[in-house]
């Protein structure tokens, strides 16, 4: 057949895209694509992704379906299309048709994106009429997953179908060629949800441009304004204002944690913190989350916002409320903090926000339009020019990924801390939003409420449910209720095939797992593990020796009891002696220590790495009682500075009672108390300190690897240790040196908020 006579040939496909392709624009996209190449037929939404029934010539049809793959909306993600030759049905035109309700869901949900230039250019243009409207949106920006009711994604059932489209905003959402054809959220002034200012006792004082115009001005003198967002409610005051941050503090009761800080553009992010290029493109991505950069030495901005840190979390304005502000006022960076009470879920129902933040905001900006799913920032940091998360939540939920293991109908519950849910369905996994910690209440009443939700959208019924081998977790509770075979996880082997699964790895592998905490398999708290296995089964092949925890929690919240047991278990009255003279203010408690110790009375066993180093943190003064999870450790680290020739303090092997190696850590910690008592330089301790744990981490896999010449050399490194940055680059790239092939996290947090992937796994191999 010649080359005229296959142009000509008319051809009927059809075509299914599969992935990120609902709200984003996708439809109007085709339908777009469809007029270019004189393709005739239909697309739909539908719960397997969109379908498309397309007819024309046989060139026209490749080039269409090309097209598709080539030329998508930037936030969409098509994972997979599917092309199948039909009869033809004669259409004689192209159309958007309503969407299908039924069949198999394979749907990946839309997420929330940050407000796109376009739709900042017309609502600053005086001549748009839209023009300072807060709520501006198209198919490439606004709202998604936190209005969303039910599916497909259509304007019925989300939180817009309370507010009936004007003749102008239905003009575009009926124009196929209009970038706002079906962008649900679409609205302005006239038809759309309006912002209002009230005091904390709900009276309304402003509306609208008026409302932002006192916010802006609040702001300036110094208030503590509530602040409604895409996802809930944050906190906000001038950044550069000492009183008002320490006043935010002090109402909040939070009185070390860091602030996250919003910059009114890009220039001032630069200001205030060393952004490099892939911070600066994060920063400015659709996602727009908290990013962790190195404070500038002269930024101007409140000492109080982060005391003793060298880096700040900021992020850029990303919802149009948000430009509107900076654009009114003079301040040039607000502290931008979730507006929840301590250990509680942000806050999201209008009633809630007055009733809870009665006492710590002066003002609530609200609005009228509701959320469904509350979803807090986003947190990631640049370390070694790999982007890592701490926290994955806005702007990436409910973004699955793809695999090839058997989770369809498997979901895991994640854990009691930094709480995320996982559900497998068909070859993607859905993990669910930063939940927090599950201790309270409120917190376990928002799982449930986002858990059953996700669930109701999958379609599914869970066959396994994986939860945290602790007897003590809330998800055991949780998963008791639900009609489903349980499997329980060990924390850290969840951690290793965690990692394993964000890189693509089924074959066993070594696993270098630092934590601060996972309940072991001897009922002892460990969290300095060397694993090797895969999903079905691992081996503990070393770990770092225990010592007692006198009291628990409270050693965990207090460091310095913990460095107290530490000095004691591994010195006894010499130990003692040296805690006497590094806490000399604790005398009574540390005899009262001493005593538990002996007595063993509620003092569990732990081997951890957020331990370790709580307990030199301690025992350098650098943090002594946390204020919040991780204080210590985060303090510590915040210390390291870089250097060439950096000595390791010694350190010990013991052969433990189950075959595995004790990493003996009392050489270096008698050491450390030494050069602190004698006046060598925090500085100088806190690299050496450094140095012993890559040190120890390195030359055990090292020789693990020698004595097991049949593993393979892939080691994964997980675990929430793993957020301090020279402990990944350093562990990473001396073993890439030793010839292993090294693996870290890239979609999940290597903290507990990756969890539940890993359990996951674990669950959908077992037999």
């Amino acid at each position: 057949m010649d080359q005229t006579s296959i142009q000509s040939k008319h051809r009927a496909v059809k075509i299914t895209v599969k992935g990120r392709v609902q709200g984003v624009g996708f439809r109007p996209f085709i339908f777009q694509i469809a007029d270019q190449f004189c393709i005739n037929g239909t697309v739909q939404n539908n719960m397997d992704g969109v379908k498309i029934f397309a007819e024309g010539a046989y060139e026209d049809i490749s080039q269409f379906v090309s097209a598709i793959q080539s030329k998508s909306p930037r936030l969409s993600r098509i994972d997979q299309v599917e092309v199948g030759e039909i009869p033809a049905n004669g259409y004689d035109d192209f159309r958007i048709i309503p969407s299908e309700r039924t069949g198999k869901s394979s749907l990946v949900i839309p997420i929330d994106s940050a407000v796109c230039e376009d739709c900042l250019a017309e609502m600053r243009d005086p001549n748009n009429f839209r023009y300072r409207y807060p709520f501006i949106n198209c198919t490439q920006c606004g709202p998604r997953y936190t209005i969303i009711d039910e599916l497909p994604y259509d304007r019925p059932f989300t939180v817009m179908r309370e507010f009936a489209m004007c003749p102008d905003c239905k003009k575009e959402y009926e124009d196929p060629m209009n970038r706002r054809h079906h962008a649900q959220p679409i609205a302005c002034g006239k038809c759309g949800p309006e912002v209002s200012l009230k005091t904390i006792n709900g009276q309304t004082i402003a509306k609208q441009k008026e409302a932002i115009e006192w916010v802006s001005n609040l702001l300036c003198d110094g208030k503590i304004v509530a602040i409604k967002g895409i996802g809930g409610y944050h906190l906000a005051c001038d950044a550069y204002n000492e009183k008002a941050v320490r006043a935010l503090r002090d109402r909040k009761r939070r009185p070390n944690r860091p602030l996250a800080v919003m910059a009114a553009n890009i220039e001032v992010a630069r200001e205030i913190c060393q952004v490099k290029k892939q911070e600066d493109e994060i920063l400015q991505s659709p996602e727009a989350p908290i990013v962790i950069m190195e404070k500038q030495s002269c930024s101007g901005l409140a000492e109080s916002l982060a005391p003793g840190m060298k880096t700040l979390g900021v992020m850029l304005p990303y919802t149009p409320l948000h430009h509107l502000l900076f654009d009114e006022g003079e301040v040039k960076a607000l502290v931008m903090t979730s507006a929840n009470p301590s250990g509680l879920p942000i806050l999201y129902r209008d009633k809630e926000a007055f009733s809870y933040l009665e006492g710590i905001a002066d003002y609530v900006l609200s609005n009228n339009r509701e959320i469904l799913h509350p979803l807090d920032d986003s947190v990631v940091q640049l370390i070694d020019g790999h982007l890592t998360f701490l926290r994955r939540s806005r702007g990436y939920v409910p973004d699955p990924m793809t695999t090839d293991q058997p989770v369809h109908s498997v979901v895991a519950l994640g854990s009691q801390q930094k709480n995320t849910f996982a559900i497998g369905r068909h070859e993607q996994i859905f993990i669910g939003p930063h939940i927090g910690e599950m201790e309270h209440l409120e917190v376990v009443e928002h799982f449930q409420h986002e858990f059953n939700h996700l669930m109701k959208w999958m379609g599914i019924e869970p066959d396994k449910i994986a939860i945290d081998m602790h007897p003590g977790y809330m998800t055991g509770e949780l998963a008791e209720t639900m009609n489903a075979s349980i499997i329980s996880v060990q924390h850290h082997h969840a951690h290793m095939v965690s990692c394993m699964e964000d890189n693509g790895l089924n074959d066993a592998t070594f696993g270098i797992i630092l934590d601060g905490t996972g309940y072991g398999e001897d009922g002892h708290i460990w969290g300095f593990e060397l694993l090797y296995g895969d999903a079905s089964s691992y081996e503990r092949l070393a770990h770092l020796n225990y010592s007692h925890l006198p009291g628990n929690e409270r050693a965990i919240k207090e460091p310095w009891r913990n460095a107290t047991a530490m000095l004691i278990d591994s010195f006894g009255a010499e130990g003692r002696e040296w805690a006497l003279r590094l806490f000399p203010n604790k005398i009574y408690e540390i005899e009262v220590i001493a005593h538990m110790l002996e007595k063993g009375v509620n003092s569990p066993l732990a081997g951890t790495c957020g331990r370790l180093f709580d307990a030199v943190s301690a025992i350098l003064d650098i943090c002594q009682v946390s204020t919040y999870d991780g204080e210590a450790a985060i303090k510590l680290s915040e210390q390291m500075i870089e250097a060439e020739s950096i000595q390791s303090y010694p350190y010990g092997l013991l052969e433990s009672k189950d075959g595995s190696i004790a990493l003996d850590f009392a050489p270096a910690l008698k050491q450390i108390v030494q050069d602190r008592l004698s006046g060598v330089p925090k500085m100088e301790i806190v690299q050496r300190f450094h140095e012993t744990v890559v040190t120890m981490c390195v030359e055990s896999m090292v020789s693990l690897s020698q004595r097991n010449p049949s593993f393979k050399k892939h080691v994964v490194l997980s675990g929430g240790s793993f957020h301090n940055p020279f402990l990944l680059k350093e562990i990473a790239g001396r073993l890439k040196k030793r010839n292993f092939k090294v693996y870290t996290h890239k979609q999940v947090p290597c903290n507990d908020g990756g969890l539940s992937l890993g359990q996951l796994i674990v669950a959908a191999n077992k037999k």
